[in-house]
């Protein structure tokens, strides 16, 4: 077997702000695996918050043995961007070598499109109030906040977007208390969702608290060995595949995290429809769907997954899987 890995990077249409800082362009490995004749293709985004950088995880994939399996890589490398290159490479590869698609190889029903968020980058109320009008159109809006200033980012947000749902992502910004303050606020302002508002290793804090508007772990959660922490502080789980290792993992975490009343959503990364194509296998059916990775992007993959009104489409097979 063959492994070859390679960086890529995509311009992005905007700069794209959160609370952790900005960027310009996403930087991404991308991961080819032969076998027999085919070829299988993998996509991840190492992320400096589990101190990942390209020369690290390129190191991880460079290390791997000879030849190995989808099931033995699992105890090869650790949750994290390396494996899901490869872990989705894999699948890509064993559905090209078996002539079927991925999502009837791992058992699921075939997928169609889900509705998924767009997310607004952080900037000021001004700015944020015209991306919203801009985007007012769509029926699900991401606001990326954790600032000592969001309720008038916020506020600017809904006048820009009256009739969107949306959901924050506070990027681990605020306390338990803030949270706790700001809650009647997201509450008035029909809010549906909060990411991550205090940091994972804090988060103890929500122990007991109500929870008016759900509070989804998203740094908090990375595979099923996450979940007995998150008891009784979180209502959802978001699932990324840069987080899980893989789809491999992902699809159990999304079964386990089911199993144990949660709820379920999806996310990513800014990257490619590569990155994004396995991820949505794992979004039918989810609570909210959030992979709006190529919506973000000055520039695609060539085959890139299509978007309309009934939300992110399964990748062709030109694509992956």
């Amino acid at each position: 077997m063959d492994i070859r890995v390679s960086r890529d990077v995509f311009k992005l249409a905007q700069v794209f702000r959160i609370a952790r800082g900005a960027r310009t362009e996403a930087q991404v490995l991308t991961v080819k695996v032969s076998k027999d004749g085919a070829s299988g293709w993998g996509e991840c985004v190492p992320y400096a918050r589990y101190d990942e950088t390209l020369e690290s995880v390129t190191a991880e994939i460079e290390g791997l043995p000879a030849d190995f399996t989808r099931a033995e890589l699992q105890d090869l490398l650790p949750a994290g961007a390396a494996r899901n290159a490869v872990d989705c490479a894999l699948w890509d590869l064993e559905a090209k070598l078996a002539g079927k698609p991925v999502w009837e190889l791992a058992g699921l029903p075939k997928p169609g499109p889900e509705i998924t968020a767009y997310t607004l980058s952080l900037d000021t109320p001004e700015a944020m109030e015209a991306q919203a009008r801009e985007n007012a159109f769509r029926p699900l809006l991401k606001i990326k906040l954790g600032t000592p200033d969001d309720m008038p980012r916020l506020e600017a947000v809904r006048r820009g977007a009256p009739d969107a749902t949306i959901i924050v992502d506070a990027n681990e910004g605020w306390s338990a208390e803030v949270y706790a303050d700001l809650a009647p606020h997201l509450l008035r302002l029909g809010v549906a969702l909060v990411e991550q508002p205090v940091p994972a290793g804090e988060d103890d804090a929500l122990l007991g608290m109500e929870r008016p508007v759900p509070v989804c772990a998203d740094e908090s959660c990375h595979d099923r060995a996450s979940l007995p922490a998150l008891k009784g502080k979180y209502d959802v789980v978001n699932i990324k595949l840069d987080k899980t290792g893989g789809l491999t993992e992902a699809l159990k975490l999304r079964e386990a995290a089911l199993a144990e009343g949660y709820d379920v959503m999806v996310g990513c990364m800014v990257g490619s429809s590569l990155a994004m194509a396995p991820a949505v296998l794992v979004a039918q059916g989810a609570r909210v769907t959030d992979l709006d990775g190529p919506l973000l992007l000055a520039e695609d993959r060539d085959h890139a997954l299509r978007f309309d009104d009934s939300g992110v489409h399964p990748s062709t097979t030109a694509l992956w899987g």
